[in-house]
């Protein structure tokens, strides 16, 4: 199956719609807004998982693999929401965390009851090393009862699993089945590149041990036996890559490798990192990030790998605040990132609220958090000597809970979204971006993002042809060519506050699509206004 013309979209389910009036997004919620993602463009919808959960990380730390939280519907809402879907076009998308599992799952308790046969579901070891957890402080955890430590990459109440075991990977075949068994149409895998440990563990004297296990030996040969013996080859399957290099993402994602579809990586959303530290501030290298984005794109086109497009997700703040400028150029910076990246080679992901131009959440009190890494690293940086309003200011801008706040549907109380006070506060300082707002509004975000994912469907050069970077020179302008047979399609994005000028090379052709009321060129010298971004036809 080819994915190359299908647009995916991210459902954060505590955030997105609630049913029944408790502040907590839902699957019926879902069902009832399947027809606004059919119209916005959508081909498949993939939610956050929703299984049974302790929510010590909002649902990815999973207790069973099988079963539906109440908080989130039942079994029946599920299937409801899959045939309704289903009936519109539209796929659905589980998201499985695979590379490890909640301390409460039963895998877990019985290895904790001193278990032989379970103990080797996970990683006890008599001795720590030194790794770093991905949340901060040790990736080991001392069990009294077993006078043992286990390993957690993440959060302590997230233990890893032994992919080593052929029993576990058994195990994660059957669940696989059986969610492919009740009509789900493509599977998410979470930090899946993490899932191939080394054989014996030992002290990082260069880090915190991630190159021990990123991106592991045994992995792509654990992925393509996962695909190959549950019959997934053809569905859409996305895999969430840590830290990971082009090489490897091109073969976790060539086709004739049988692995998976596509690829998320982060190198890109990394550039506004000092010192590439997350938890140090510093404006967006924009030159830095128009280079990674030809990088990689010039590099899977030329492995045959494929990417998942994408700026936001649930674990990264939002965009148009990040990379564009939410205050004076709010819609003309939205629609800019979105022309900029999704009308490149992969398929595009977009995020809740994204289509919106929905900003960060502005929080300015630990109390407005709910994030547990967010929480872990307001402590972890002030014992670094940060002072209380530094950490705030370094939370406002990195925190994963400015992608969790809810979506604004209208301008009541609560947005739309509930009835009474939602789990997370929303705390927009943009009250036209909602959706009854941008609906009737031509110009909006939400429009914009109708047109341009309706000419990327329509287009083979957008939805599959070839990508290329003719002008790398123009610092400020992303410029590149979408090439399929004689269809040819320009796209610049001017990726800065500044005007600026751009040379055509041949005669502007027709105008397909633009974030702006006026175009303004003069002897092939084209003047690109603050984050203008101009679509158009080459001209045969």
């Amino acid at each position: 199956m080819h994915f190359e013309n299908k647009t995916i979209y991210e459902i954060y389910i505590k955030s997105f719609q609630d049913s029944n009036g408790d502040g907590i997004g839902d699957i019926p919620g879902i069902t009832s807004r399947l027809d606004y993602l059919r119209d916005l463009g959508v081909d498949y919808i993939w939610i956050t998982p929703f299984f049974m959960s302790p929510l010590k990380d909002n649902g990815y730390d999973i207790s069973d693999y099988y079963t539906v939280n109440p908080m989130f519907g039942t079994l029946s809402d599920l299937d409801r929401l899959i045939a309704e879907a289903d009936r519109r076009g539209i796929g659905i998308i589980l998201d499985m965390v695979f590379n490890h599992t909640s301390t409460q799952h039963p895998w877990f308790q019985k290895a904790l009851q001193g278990d032989p046969e379970y103990m080797e579901y996970y990683y006890f070891r008599d001795t720590p090393t030194n790794w770093h957890s991905k949340f901060g402080n040790s990736a080991w955890e001392y069990v009294p009862q077993r006078n043992k430590y286990y390993l957690h990459l993440f959060d302590k109440t997230q233990a890893d699993l032994n992919w080593s075991n052929k029993k576990v990977r058994d195990e994660l075949k059957k669940v696989l089945l059986y969610w492919k068994n009740r009509g789900v149409k493509g599977f998410r895998f979470d930090v899946v590149n993490l899932i191939s440990k080394p054989t014996s563990f030992r002290d990082d004297e260069q880090g915190d041990g991630r190159h021990f296990y990123t991106d592991g030996e045994n992995v792509h040969a654990y992925l393509r036996e996962l695909v190959t013996d549950t019959g997934i080859e053809e569905y859409l399957t996305i895999g969430e890559m840590s830290s990971s290099d082009l090489t490897n993402c091109i073969g976790y994602s060539r086709k004739q490798n049988r692995e998976l579809s596509m690829v998320f990586h982060f190198h890109h959303l990394k550039v506004d990192y000092k010192d590439m530290n997350k938890w140090e501030l510093m404006k967006p290298d924009m030159e830095r990030l128009k280079q990674l984005l030809i990088q990689w794109q010039t590099g899977m086109q030329e492995g045959g790998g494929w990417d998942a497009l994408f700026w936001c997700n649930h674990d990264q703040p939002r965009a148009v605040s990040r990379f564009g400028n939410d205050r004076q150029y709010w819609k003309e910076s939205a629609k800019m990132l979105a022309t900029a990246l999704y009308l490149m080679r992969g398929t595009p992901c977009i995020y809740q609220g994204e289509e919106l131009g929905q900003p960060n959440a502005g929080f300015t009190d630990i109390r407005q958090y709910r994030d547990v890494e967010s929480v872990n690293y307001y402590d972890i940086l002030q014992k670094e000597g940060k002072s209380r309003d530094e950490v705030l200011t370094i939370l406002s801008e990195r925190s994963r809970d400015n992608g969790r706040t809810p979506l604004c549907w209208d301008a009541s109380q609560y947005n739309g979204f509930s009835t009474v006070k939602p789990w997370i506060m929303s705390n927009s300082h943009i009250p036209e971006a909602t959706v009854t707002a941008e609906e009737s509004d031509p110009d909006s975000i939400l429009n914009y993002y109708k047109r341009l994912l309706k000419l990327r469907k329509e287009s083979s050069a957008l939805s599959k042809g070839s990508i290329t970077f003719p002008y790398p020179r123009c610092r400020d302008v992303l410029a590149y060519e979408r090439t399929w047979g004689p269809e040819k399609k320009q796209i610049l994005c001017n990726m800065t506050e500044n005007t600026v000028t751009f040379r055509l090379p041949k005669p502007m052709g027709t105008i397909l699509l633009h974030n702006r009321p006026d175009i303004h060129i003069q002897d092939e010298i084209l003047t690109l206004g603050p984050f203008e971004a101009i679509v158009y036809e080459e001209e045969t």
